[in-house]
């Protein structure tokens, strides 16, 4: 008879690793995304097993840097670098300079698991720091992408200036992430806008309104459009948009990219003296932008399901303009088009798009979702049984780059 093996996938945790290439040294990672919550951030906490006799007398040190990088390294000449890499945070891992205390449950888990050799770590983002975005490149671009990115880096060095050797070292890219605050705002956003033609009595007026202030990467936008025509045109053609938009603060750039658009001519065209209402439904998904250049990322690691980057947060009291990295921001546009002569009526309304926030019924639903679809490439790539006496998944840790 066969062994009977029972399924836990519930009472497993997964814990992402990765090893040096000479197999001496390995970190462990709980999670590779770390959320912002405006007034402080999650700690980044794991633990390195190392082999103790390969030291002999050198030490492991453990950094957290990040890297922001605004143009393509194939546009680099004469020493102009388009990208600055800052060291956040930095470590003697091994031999410990102090006791460490306050271990995370899924780092005590780890010690009993891994033995003597293991050694736990953690790591603070400092204040202001910029939330992982990724640049799209539109094409099979190769290069290392444009935004910023985080990684934990640990090596094996005899002081923490020298030179760390790629054989003896090892990084992993981690993601900073901004959640949604855990109350919804009740103010639904609107907009007015009027418009009067020359030589022509009375005015075109359009007012949007948006069902919520905040939406979810997934979720269904409602924009209830009603256009009251005094004037003597028609409109021709209404265009709704929902535009990203990315202030890129290193060189002061800005730019925006329509990344959900419908165009309706539904009552069209409305001739004066009459108006018009209709809910338009549009849904931003990064997976129908996979080839717009420039379209902003919520940071790229391999296998992931990447969604569109989400709207930068300030803390309580603090200016949108002092946010560092790339700060992104939506609007959901309107155009009523009066054809050639009567040019285009435009209005705009802002809104947020982020992630559910820990502990809310959307948060629940998309962690199992994202579980199920781990669970699944895990199958596909990589076929195993968790039997009920194993309580952690250890999974390869994977990336769509590597840094130097």
């Amino acid at each position: 008879m066969f062994p009977l093996l029972l399924l836990a996938y519930v009472v497993a945790v997964k814990v992402f690793k990765k090893t040096t290439p000479n197999g001496k040294v390995t970190v462990y990672l709980g999670k590779r995304d770390f959320i912002d919550h405006s007034d402080h951030a999650d700690p980044i906490d794991g633990i390195v097993v190392v082999d103790s006799e390969y030291l002999k007398g050198r030490k492991l040190y453990g950094q957290v840097t990040t890297t922001y990088r605004y143009g393509r390294e194939e546009d680099e000449v004469m020493g102009v670098k388009f990208s600055k890499a800052l060291v956040l945070a930095h470590e003697q891992l091994v031999p410990s300079e102090e006791k460490k205390t306050g271990l995370t449950p899924i780092q005590e888990r780890l010690m009993k698991k891994l033995g003597p050799n293991a050694y736990p770590f953690t790591f603070k983002f400092p204040p202001n720091a910029p939330s992982s975005v990724t640049l799209q490149t539109g094409d099979d671009d190769t290069a290392k992408p444009l935004g910023v990115e985080y990684n934990v880096k640990a090596y094996v060095a005899d002081n923490p200036e020298e030179k760390s050797h790629k054989r003896s070292s090892i990084s992993l890219a981690i993601k900073k992430l901004q959640h949604a605050p855990s109350k919804r705002e009740f103010r639904l956003p609107s907009s007015v806008a009027s418009k009067g033609f020359t030589f022509s009595d009375g005015r075109l007026n359009l007012e949007v309104t948006l069902d919520k202030h905040t939406y979810y990467h997934g979720e269904r936008l409602a924009a209830n459009v009603v256009v009251t025509n005094n004037s003597r045109k028609s409109v021709r053609n209404i265009k709704v948009y929902v535009v990203q938009h990315c202030e890129i603060t290193m060189v002061k750039a800005q730019y925006s990219r329509n990344v959900a658009s419908m165009e309706s001519r539904e009552g069209c065209p409305i001739t004066p003296g009459t108006s018009f209402t209709k809910v338009f439904y549009l849904l931003p998904l990064a997976a129908s932008n996979k080839d717009k250049h420039g379209i902003a990322l919520d940071g790229y690691l391999k296998d992931d399901d990447v969604n569109l980057a989400s709207s930068t947060l300030v803390a309580e009291g603090k200016s949108p303009s002092d946010s560092l990295g790339i700060v992104i921001s939506y609007t959901l546009r309107v155009k009523l088009n009066c054809g050639t002569l009567g040019g285009e009526l435009v209005t705009d309304v802002p809104l947020k798009l982020l992630h559910p926030a820990p502990g809310t019924a959307e948060r629940e639903k998309a962690k199992a979702l994202e579980k199920s679809r781990s669970i699944e490439r895990s199958h596909c790539e990589n076929p195993r049984y968790v039997s009920d006496d194993e309580d952690i998944v250890f999974e390869d840790f994977a990336r769509f780059s590597e840094p130097e």
